[in-house]
């Protein structure tokens, strides 16, 4: 396993499921696991060791309101640390997009976009971390950034052809 994925709810999951998806089209190894920062930091701890022991090089926590999983999991490793900040009813997400980005000096954690996108961003960023000692990950993350750019030259084509 290279990525250890932490949900902080299982009403997460939909935000990482593309995110997944990146992984499985990379071939990325990677385990996903439920835990809290505060309903069970016993579980996330053991999971954390678990996972450095395991071979975890990236960690994802995905978590909303509070969202100190990040956080806490940034607190037991030094490898690096995505957090996914997660939409709530009540702000938007602002909460957990604040809870995230404000981790103090000295215990970093990368923060990507909130939601879905975000869920995305953090794999695709957790295979660049992962490309840096794999060339064949940096093959085809080049691969898939053109694949991208040829989509949006085949956009500006079918726009270009509307009345």
């Amino acid at each position: 396993m290279n990525v250890m994925i932490l949900l902080g709810s299982e009403s997460d999951f939909e935000v990482i499921e593309e995110a997944l998806k990146l992984l499985k089209e990379f071939r990325v190894p990677y385990r996903l696991e439920v835990t809290s920062a505060h309903r069970s930091p016993e579980r996330t701890l053991r999971l954390v060791k678990e996972a450095e022991a395991g071979g975890a090089e990236v960690f994802i926590a995905v978590a909303g309101k509070a969202a100190h999983l990040a956080g806490i999991v940034a607190a037991q490793t030094v490898r690096p640390v995505i957090g996914v900040p997660v939409e709530s009813a009540a702000l938007a997400g602002l909460d957990a997009l604040l809870s995230t980005v404000q981790m103090p000096k000295g215990v970093p954690v990368a923060t990507v976009a909130l939601g879905k996108h975000g869920g995305a961003n953090a794999a695709l960023l957790a295979i660049e971390i992962l490309a840096l000692k794999n060339e064949e990950l940096r093959k085809k993350l080049i691969e898939h950034r053109a694949k991208m750019a040829a989509g949006v030259e085949a956009s500006s084509k079918k726009i270009q052809e509307k009345p």
